[in-house]
């Protein structure tokens, strides 16, 4: 995959300090490859680059000199191998609901077990909804996580400007709409009502196969991992009811959105109204040809 990330802000008022968090550097793993990596910014300043506390490559800039238009270009180029998904069910062992996690494994994957905070009376209808999934699936760990991907695919319609980033998903949950954000939101408080741990993924996703949302391929996009007992971090799309695969780059992942998110940043002085255009370019390479005329000995 070649990913060409663009972001732009415009502000009315100069900014004349400010500070930038930027993740838009993909993962490198034994499932993907980064092989090119360039990000430009128009607006220089201090740079500091770490790896913050979820493992997501994250650059803060510091500004203070005075501006009123950040570009943020990043070039990616990206191998993509199968992924765990690929193994979900290989062992052929039916996992079943609940699922028991040992003292020490709870307390490691607590950040992604607990919901958000919502009124009780709200808790308990989601729950009621999470466990009518289960149930339906006679307790089977495997199929109610299907079951509710595809279900949030089929029964939630895709509406951009529907929601805002503070849409909770008890919202979507009673509006049926929303967007990938929201999509995934409300999966993972399903998941973690049924006490599985699961994570909000930031990334891209080619849709120039048989996808109904192509308009996802020019944006970031969000979805879903769970971490399931025999099979690690698994990858859930809910907005196109996929199995994450070969198709999906991932980039950050954190406990909700805001831990993820691709830029974000805090003016301490000037700036005033703001708008924000991004835009995303994805090609798919051809697989190499390779000729076995003349193998190496």
């Amino acid at each position: 995959m070649n990913v060409l990330h663009e972001t732009v802000y415009h502000y009315r008022m100069p900014v004349e300090r400010s500070r930038h968090i930027i993740r838009l550097r993909p993962l490198q793993d034994r499932f993907q490859e980064l092989l090119e990596f360039n990000l430009q910014l128009s607006i220089d300043g201090r740079k500091h680059e770490f790896l913050d506390v979820f493992g997501n490559t994250t650059l803060e800039l510091e500004v203070d000199r005075s501006f009123t238009e950040m570009v943020i270009r990043a070039n990616s180029r990206v191998r993509l191998m199968e992924g765990p998904t690929r193994w979900l069910n290989a062992s052929g062992k039916r996992e079943m609901l609940p699922t028991v996690w040992m003292p020490g494994q709870r307390q490691m994957m607590l950040p992604f077990l607990l919901p958000p905070e919502l009124p009780d009376a709200q808790l308990k209808e989601l729950t009621d909804y999470a466990m009518g999934f289960a149930q339906r699936n006679d307790m089977d760990l495997l199929d109610t996580i299907l079951d509710i991907n595809q279900t949030i695919h089929d029964d939630y319609a895709y509406v951009s400007g529907s929601t805002t980033s503070e849409t909770t998903p008890y919202e979507v949950y009673t509006t049926r709409r929303g967007v990938c954000q929201d999509f995934s939101n409300l999966f993972i408080c399903l998941a973690r009502l049924l006490n599985l741990p699961a994570r909000y993924r930031v990334g891209y996703i080619y849709t120039g196969g048989n996808y109904e949302n192509k308009i996802l391929s020019e944006a970031s996009h969000a979805w879903v991992e769970l971490y399931l007992p025999q099979s690690g971090w698994c990858g859930f799309d809910p907005t196109n009811g996929s199995v994450v695969g070969l198709d999906h780059v991932r980039v950050a992942c954190g406990r909700n959105f805001l831990d993820a998110t691709p830029t974000s940043g805090t003016i301490f002085k000037g700036g005033g109204p703001e708008s924000l255009a991004v835009s995303v370019k994805i090609e798919m390479e051809p697989p190499s040809q390779l000729s076995f005329e003349n193998p190496p000995a």
